[in-house]
This record gives structure tokens, sequence and C-alpha cells, in this order.
């Protein structure tokens, strides 16, 4: 992962003229780039906790708004946290120190940091999630697995293209291990590690809902996180030869090559708008997975 203070020098070019955005500047660049209309209905994106007319000066993204990750924030000196998942999906009657969401609530607060969500629309849209991990895999002809109700026709969630040339499982699950941030779970492939694929279908994040779209998309591989056992199992047997094989990837570690590409582009619609701030990435691993026990170890 980059630095902070290598980041922070990421300026754009003739940033100097350019004015610092207060929040609703830099709520508007974000409509803009992952519209809220692309949100599914059961999430919960937008902005948490902040004030639409406090300076914007430094901006930091991050996959989840844990205590870590808002605690690193504050410390380098963020006015707004950007994360892909919500603080706070689920309803709560209380916001109180006494509980996790409670203190993350009150920090931010205290420490002057706004907080904004980018979930699912983030996946949808144009250079979202899955995009960046085709396009990290290298897949052309690209097309949404579900097309956006209320979007552009290349907007929706998860992603179907295709390698340039039949590859083997085994070499196509070995490259996205490298390109992905290191995560105790590593990846779990399933499938014949020597058999040919070409078509591919993803999606960031949990996956598993979306595997009737994946078999009438015809892939022969699907690269997905958080699998679980009985439609991993079930989607293994639907076919007489195992396809689509599986890639299973960290749900952190999928999402998390998406944000040096958000940070980018929300600097160059900011820039584009006349203003400038500083962009970071926060350097906290928050897959929730410390170690694993496997055959050997």
């Amino acid at each position: 992962m980059v630095g902070h203070a290598e980041q922070a020098d990421q300026h754009l070019a003739g940033s100097v003229a350019l004015e610092t955005p207060v929040l609703a500047d830099v709520l508007m660049a974000a409509e803009e780039l992952w519209p809220e209309s692309l949100a599914e209905e059961w999430d919960r994106v937008g902005l948490v906790v902040g004030r639409v007319d406090a300076d914007v000066e430094r901006i930091m993204f991050a996959v989840d708004p844990t205590l870590e990750v808002i605690d690193e924030a504050l410390e380098w000196g963020a006015q707004l946290l950007i994360t892909h998942h919500p603080l706070l999906l689920k309803g709560v009657n209380s916001v109180a120190a006494t509980s996790g969401k409670g203190r993350a609530v009150h920090r931010l607060i205290e420490g002057g940091c706004a907080l904004l969500t980018v979930h699912t629309n983030g996946d949808s849209a144009v250079g979202g999630v899955s995009d960046v991990l085709a396009d990290a895999i290298g897949l052309s002809d690209v097309q949404p697995l579900m097309p956006a109700t209320h979007g552009l026709p290349e907007e929706g969630i998860g992603r179907v293209g295709v390698l340039d040339g039949a590859q083997k499982l085994g070499d196509l699950a070995a490259r996205i291990f490298l390109m992905l941030p290191a995560v105790a779970g590593g990846v779990r492939v399933g499938g014949d590690k020597d058999a040919l694929v070409h078509k591919v279908a993803v999606c960031g994040g949990s996956g598993d809902s979306l595997f009737d779209a994946v078999r009438a998309s015809d892939a022969d591989v699907y690269v997905t996180a958080d699998l679980r056992h009985h439609p991993a199992s079930e989607a293994r047997e639907a076919r007489a030869d195992g396809k689509p094989y599986l890639i299973d990837l960290s749900h952190f570690a999928s999402e998390w090559l998406w944000l040096p590409a958000a940070m980018a582009a929300l600097g160059n619609v900011l820039a584009d708008q006349g203003f400038a701030a500083e962009l970071a990435l926060s350097q906290t691993n928050t897959d929730p997975w410390d170690f694993i026990l496997t055959p050997g170890n």
C-alpha cells in the first residue's frame, strides 16, 4: 500500500490556483462519480456525519469505517473519510459511546471528520469496484452481470468479459492472488487448476447472490468473495463440466483494489470544478481474520 506522505503530494498540476472545497462541493463531485440512485434498495449510502459547509482539505479513502481506520484518518488530519462499507447499514436507536458504532460516530464528530459511504452505488457505477477488478484481471468486452435498473447500459452489479486468450485456472488464480493486498485467508479455488478459462465473471465483495446471472452469462469462472458452502457447492454441481469454476477472494481485498482508482477519479472531478484537496489511502488492513490453519501448518 502507498504511504500517506507520498499520496498527500499527489496534487494535480496547477493545484496552487485551486480552492479548498467545502463538504458540499465534495458531495457534488461524489454524486457525479457514484450516483446514489445506483445504490440497491436495501443499502444505506451517502453522508453519515458532517457539516456541509465545513472546509475539506484532506480526504482519506478506506474499505471499512472501523475504529482503527477512523483513528488513522484523524491522526492524519482528514476532514472527510470516504468508505466503501456503511457504518450504519441497519437501523439504530442510539449512538451512545457505549457501543462500537456509537464510539465511531463520537470520534468522527469530536475529531471534526465527516463520513461518506459509497457502497453499492460504487459497485454499480462506471469505474466502480467490479470494473476495477475486471481491468486488473485484464478483461475486455466487459458488460454488467446485472444491469442497473436506473442507470446507463454499462452500469450495474458485477461484470463479465473475456481474457486475451485462454488461461489455466491455476495461473489466473495465482495472478489475482499477487495483485491483492495480503490477507490471512489467501485465495480459494474450485476447479481443476489446469482447466482452461476464457470468459470471466467478477463481482467485488459478496457475490453468491449473482449465481443465476453468472450461469446465464456462460462464464467459465467466477471471481468474487465470501462464497458460502451451499451456494458454491450447488453452483459446481449445476453443470456436468463443473463450470463456472470459482475463485473466492477476501471481501476486503477484492474491494481494496477500487480505492486508488476512486481516489484518482475524485481528485480529477474536484480539479475540473476548481477545487483541490489532499487525498490518501488508509493503510489499515480491515480484513477481520488474523491467521488461518491449513494442513501442514
